[in-house]
């Protein structure tokens, strides 16, 4: 394995682990040259994931930029490189699990990115949102903040992800469908009023 800093082609693994998707196997390295440390992984060789995007073309799914869009989003926020890889990870492996004919629309990919960043941090989420959704006026992004303190998002849906985050999203009342693409549920109920004697 060559190194991307010095290019020298000796490294000793310092740690080996499988991934939490467990679809892959992370391992930690020291280059023997300028001992910078960098993490390689190994995957089994799967159908290419082809992306189709909005303006009908199609590319490969590209960790890369998927992982590098979720750094951008969580710059400055107290999430570790680690974290985002994993999300990552899982993200692929879902859209693999999903859809059997290897073929995913560029929304769907967007839309699990947002699942998984409204679970990690809600600036975060704005954040990529903002941009993956359009935004183009402050309405838009009242109504995400309205919904991500609990005024007026409908009752969770699904609350795959863990303990933690379903009792966090149950909490604030946030609807992770109407977050990530739903409608958000703004009726309220008001009390029945009793016809006066006379």
């Amino acid at each position: 394995m060559k190194c991307s800093a010095c290019e020298c082609t000796e490294s000793k693994v310092l740690e080996s682990r499988v991934t939490e998707a467990g679809s892959a196997i992370r391992r930690r390295r020291e280059c023997f040259g300028c001992r910078r440390r960098f993490t390689t992984y190994e995957r089994a060789q799967e159908m290419p994931l082809v992306v189709i995007k909005k303006n009908g073309t199609r590319e490969s799914f590209d960790r890369g930029k998927v992982q590098i869009g979720m750094v951008k989003a969580c710059e400055k926020r107290p999430i570790g490189l680690e974290r985002i890889e994993q999300a990552v990870e899982q993200i692929e492996t879902t859209l693999r699990n999903e859809e059997p004919s290897s073929e995913v629309s560029s929304s769907r990919v967007g839309q699990k990115v947002m699942e998984h960043l409204l679970r990690m941090d809600d600036v975060a989420y704005i954040r990529f949102a903002s941009v993956h959704k359009e935004f183009d006026d402050a309405k838009k992004f009242a109504e995400v903040l309205a919904a991500l303190s609990g005024g007026g998002a409908s009752p969770p849906r699904s609350t795959r992800g863990g303990g933690g985050d379903r009792g966090k999203q149950q909490a604030n009342g946030t609807s992770l469908a109407a977050l990530t693409g739903g409608r958000r549920n703004t009726r309220k109920s008001s009390p029945t009023q009793q016809p006066k004697k006379k």
